[in-house]
């Protein structure tokens, strides 16, 4: 065993994003999607749904995301107490986890776009076990298929468009446009609403899509009638309506992505160095000679494993060669060592 310090510029760091589907499967779309009755039944089932990959009785079944209803005012949703909390509902409470979430401020709006008329939205939110990191921005395709003139609408982000995206804090957000891979189809146009602004927000750092409940409910060409039922102490059943128009679209495209940090470490062996061995079949443990005589003037070694240590010689790290390589005076090495976290 030979040891030999490193120096500074042996070192380089390095980081790269690794991208990769979010479903179960590796699927790169979803294209069924499944509830359970027992969950949709319940009294949560009102306010909040968990959808599936496939059914109960299908193999490798894992929640994949989950829809919500949230509202500013409580509408669509029954009062926790109408008569001491009036309009406070689940409903208002979903509403104001996202917006203190990203937003962070309570008194702080939502603006879709340029339109801050509608203070609703569906939330759809990515199962944590989906994704390692955050969503990728200009990954997703969503399908939505409802009643409306335009039957399917297409929904993408809007990352592709605009040169940064919008900040609330540490959240990075994007407008939820009419489009595919993060851009409008109209190259003329920002895929709006005529009226009600942008579809929604895309916020990849807390795998949510929030959708403007005021855009979906558009009868014209540009919406789905989707009927959201904001009325009061009423209960909407909202979240089951986005998940029939999720079902109906047959599509739901999203790609996660995560930043590798690596530290290459280049070891070089020059023509003088690691010529010798102190293995027992090389060198005699009795008297520290070469045990063959070639070796004397002649040394060959064969190089396996690097090992990295600190200063108080502690063994930190050990890369292993993918075959032995020969090393004497007339060849010099350069081995790169990728350390990943």
């Amino acid at each position: 065993m030979s040891f030999k310090r490193l120096d500074p510029d042996d070192f380089v760091v390095s980081a790269q994003s690794i991208t990769a589907t979010c479903w179960t499967g590796n699927v790169t779309a979803l294209t069924q999607f499944f509830t359970q009755s027992n969950q949709v039944s319940s009294i949560s089932g009102k306010y909040y749904t968990t959808v599936f990959n496939t059914s109960s009785a299908g193999d490798n079944r894992e929640a994949q995301f989950q829809i919500a209803y949230g509202n500013e005012s409580g509408g669509g949703a029954l009062a926790y107490n109408n008569t001491a909390a009036p309009g406070v509902s689940p409903a208002s409470t979903i509403y104001g986890q996202y917006r203190t979430l990203i937003l962070e401020d309570e008194n702080a709006n939502f603006v879709w776009g340029n339109y801050s008329g509608s203070q609703d939205f569906y939330a759809i939110s990515v199962e944590r076990a989906r994704y390692k990191e955050s969503l990728l921005p200009g990954s997703i395709n969503l399908t939505l298929s409802g009643s409306g003139t335009n039957n399917n609408l297409e929904l993408t982000d809007n990352s592709k468009m605009v040169n940064l995206p919008t900040y609330y804090g540490t959240q990075r957000v994007y407008q939820m446009i009419s489009g595919s891979n993060g851009l409008s189809y109209d190259t003329g146009s920002d895929g709006y609403t005529t009226s009600n602004g942008s579809y929604g927000w895309f916020c990849p750092d807390i795998s949510t899509v929030l959708l403007n409940a005021s855009a979906l409910d558009l009868s014209t060409a540009q919406g789905i009638s989707l009927n959201t039922i904001s009325t009061s102490n009423t209960n909407g059943n909202n979240n089951q309506k986005m998940f029939n128009v999720i079902v109906n679209g047959k599509q739901f495209a999203l790609n996660s992505e995560e930043t590798i940090t690596s530290d290459f470490v280049f070891v070089r062996a020059r023509n003088s160095e690691f010529n010798y061995s102190e293995n027992p079949s090389y060198i005699s443990g009795s008297t520290g000679e070469v045990i063959y005589n070639y070796f004397i003037n002649n040394p060959q070694t064969y190089m396996t494993t690097i090992g990295l240590y600190n200063d108080s010689n502690d063994l930190l790290a050990v890369a292993k060669l993918s075959k032995p390589l020969n090393k004497d005076f007339t060849k010099e090495a350069l081995v790169r060592v990728k350390l990943d976290f």
